[in-house]
C-alpha cells in the first residue's frame, strides 16, 4: 500500500468583505497574458516524492476569500479515500486550517504525522486580519499532542509574510513537536524545497 500525503496549500481569507474588496481594488494582478511565473516545489511534489506514495493535494474552495467551513466541507469530502498512517502537510493558510481542524475534531483514521508550515498564531501585536476564521483557539493548540505523536513545525527566518516568531510561539504550545528552522525558504515560495522531502520520507 502507497503511503499517503495530503498537502493544503495557502490562501487568503477576511473577516470583512469590505476588506476582501479593498486587497482586490489594491492587490497586483496575477494573471496577466505574458507574464512567466515562479516555478514552485508544489508542482513537481508529487514526482519528487515518488512511485510508493500517493499524494492528494485538492484545491480548496475559493482561496482568495476562504471561509474555514468551505475548507472543512472539503476536506472531510476526501476522508473516504484516506486510510491510517497518513500524512498531512498544511503551508500558511493551509497549516492553520490543521491546526484548527486537528485540535477541534477527531479523525476517522490515523495520522502518522502532521507537518506545520508558516503558520499564524494569534500573537499579541500582529495584525490577523486577513486570517478570516482559520485563526486556532490557543486553549486547543495542545490536544493536537494527544491525537498525532509524529509533529513537525517548519519555518523560514526570511519569511515576509508570517513572522518566524509564529512559530517558535507555536512550539510552546507544543513542545513534543520538531522545530525544523530554515535560513533562505521565505514564506517557502521556492522553486525546489528538498529538504521537506527528506523529512517525509524519514516519517516511520
Amino acid at each position: 500500500m502507497k503511503q499517503q500525503v495530503v498537502y493544503i496549500h495557502g490562501g487568503e481569507s477576511f473577516l470583512e468583505y469590505s476588506v476582501f474588496f479593498e486587497r482586490l481594488s489594491t492587490a497586483q494582478i496575477w494573471d496577466l497574458p505574458n507574464i512567466e511565473r515562479d516555478t514552485k516545489w508544489t508542482k513537481h511534489f508529487a514526482s519528487d516524492l515518488g512511485e510508493t506514495y500517493e499524494v492528494f493535494m485538492p484545491k480548496m474552495p475559493n482561496p482568495q476569500n476562504a471561509k474555514y467551513r468551505e475548507w472543512q466541507i472539503w476536506f472531510e469530502r476526501h476522508f473516504e479515500y484516506l486510510h491510517d498512517g497518513v500524512i498531512l502537510i498544511g503551508c500558511s493558510l493551509g497549516a492553520m486550517f490543521l491546526l484548527r481542524y486537528v485540535s477541534e475534531n477527531d479523525l476517522p483514521f490515523k495520522v502518522k504525522a502532521l507537518f506545520i508550515m508558516a503558520p499564524v498564531i494569534p500573537t499579541e501585536g500582529f495584525d490577523d486580519t486577513d486570517c478570516g476564521d482559520f485563526l486556532c483557539d490557543v486553549k486547543m493548540i495542545s490536544n493536537i499532542q494527544h491525537k498525532v505523536s509524529n509533529l513537525l513545525i517548519l519555518h523560514s527566518k526570511d519569511d515576509f509574510l508570517v513572522p518566524y516568531e509564529h512559530s517558535l510561539k507555536l512550539h510552546t504550545f507544543l513542545p513534543k513537536a520538531k522545530f525544523i528552522s530554515f535560513e533562505d525558504k521565505n514564506h517557502f515560495l521556492v522553486a525546489d524545497l528538498p529538504e521537506l522531502i527528506e523529512l517525509i520520507k524519514k516519517v516511520e
